[in-house]
């Protein structure tokens, strides 16, 4: 029944919000952690990069199933920036999933299912108070706390983008995810179609991420963080396709 992880069906959501944080790595330290048929996606030859995305999804469903069908979860995801050339000679940007996380067993038991994404069920507190928002987790050792007020917000200290401008190209969502099977020399592609995409800058006064700390990455640093509402999102159904 593996075929069933392949995505087989169009699923759509509403974002009411999706926060991303993404870290700049040493490209030498990320290489290890991807499969042999994508390549990183890198900025100056000499990082790569480890996005966290943290969504907030409303009526979750198999595309052209009414609302009331769907269901809210939050969603964590643990990325890298990648690059794939397809049967067609085309290369293609997107993103491989490290890990994902939701606040729900139902989302982890039927996304384990339908996707290759290997979900686990962890505590998610989300919580919003002014313009302070908190997002933590002590199963996961998370502990993510945004100032949504602040306006003229500057890159951190130690990002290796010059400006907001270049900063965007790695903010993320990337159209397309990929998984790969190794055993077959099979790469499963999934697009992602998204409407009124706007990432607003955000300022991140703590930013505790186990599952990157536990990596013992030597040389990282945060990149860019940023935040986008309000997004009808669906993705679709996945293509595999044979690989060399």
């Amino acid at each position: 029944m593996n075929f069933l992880k392949n995505h087989p069906f169009a699923v759509e959501t509403y974002f009411e919000n999706s926060i991303v944080l993404t870290y700049a790595i040493a490209k030498e330290e990320l290489q290890g952690l991807i499969p042999e048929c994508l390549e990183l996606d890198t900025f100056d030859d000499k990082w790569g990069f480890v996005a966290l995305a943290m969504v907030k999804t409303k009526d979750l469903r198999p595309k052209g199933f009414p609302k009331f069908m769907g269901n809210d979860f939050f969603l964590i995801g643990y990325r890298v920036f990648v690059r794939y050339t397809d049967k067609r000679g085309k290369r293609l940007r997107g993103l491989y999933i490290l890990k994902s996380e939701t606040n729900k067993s139902k989302m982890s038991f039927f996304g384990n299912i339908f996707t290759h994404y290997k979900y686990t069920t962890t505590d998610i507190g989300y919580f919003r108070e002014g313009e302070s928002l908190n997002v933590r987790s002590k199963k996961s050792d998370l502990d993510v706390l945004i100032n949504t007020g602040k306006l003229d917000v500057n890159l951190p200290k130690m990002s290796p983008f010059s400006d907001w401008k270049e900063a965007r190209r790695f903010a993320g969502p990337l159209p397309f995810t990929f998984t790969y099977n190794e055993e077959k020399k099979e790469v499963l592609i999934i697009e992602g179609v998204r409407q009124n995409w706007t990432p607003q800058p955000l300022y991140v006064e703590k930013e505790n991420v186990g599952f990157v700390k536990d990596k013992g990455f030597k040389e990282i640093h945060l990149a860019n963080a940023f935040m986008v509402s309000n997004i009808l999102y669906y993705w679709k159904k996945g293509k595999v396709e044979r690989w060399k």
